[in-house]
């Protein structure tokens, strides 16, 4: 993935952490000198992973495929909004695992969305109206009621 650095007057310490948080690699307040400015982007391309191919994750007739962002179920296209997307994806790299309401409010949204509860309850049901067999009884996205959610791995 290509690095992000961010420039910024901003130094309060709430936009560092707001910017890091939001996918920032590195964040340098101005003034800053040139020489600063080049040795963290060196820092930052040494850190960079060379690309592997995202693998197609197959959960029961539901298969993601991170590459292409593509989701089918028994062989059709699944159409999702991208929050959807976004929480299937979160869910399908920990498979098995719980994840907390926070975590995944935070991944997904933000930090500042971690109290938004009923945003989870929409968007899983909309999950599971479009993935599960009969989403009244989910077998693929499961509730662990007041802790969080998890994808049933095969």
């Amino acid at each position: 993935t290509t690095p992000v650095v961010m420039l910024s007057v901003r130094a309060a310490d709430l936009d560092k952490v707001s910017a890091l948080d939001a996918g920032a690699d590195d964040y340098l307040t101005k003034p800053f000198s040139t020489v600063e400015l080049l040795a963290r982007l060196r820092v930052a391309l040494r850190h960079m992973t060379p690309q592997t191919p995202e693998p197609v994750l197959t959960f029961g007739d539901v298969q993601i495929d991170l590459a292409r962002r593509l989701v089918t179920r028994g062989g059709e296209a699944v159409k999702l909004t991208p929050t959807e997307y976004a929480l299937l994806r979160l869910l399908a790299q920990h498979p098995g695992r719980v994840l907390t309401h926070r975590q995944i409010l935070s991944e997904v949204w933000g930090p500042q969305y971690v109290d938004e509860l009923h945003y989870l309850r929409v968007y899983f049901g909309q999950l599971r109206q479009k993935l599960e067999s009969n989403p009244a009884l989910p077998k693929l996205i499961v509730t662990e009621p007041g802790v969080g959610y998890r994808l049933i791995a095969d």
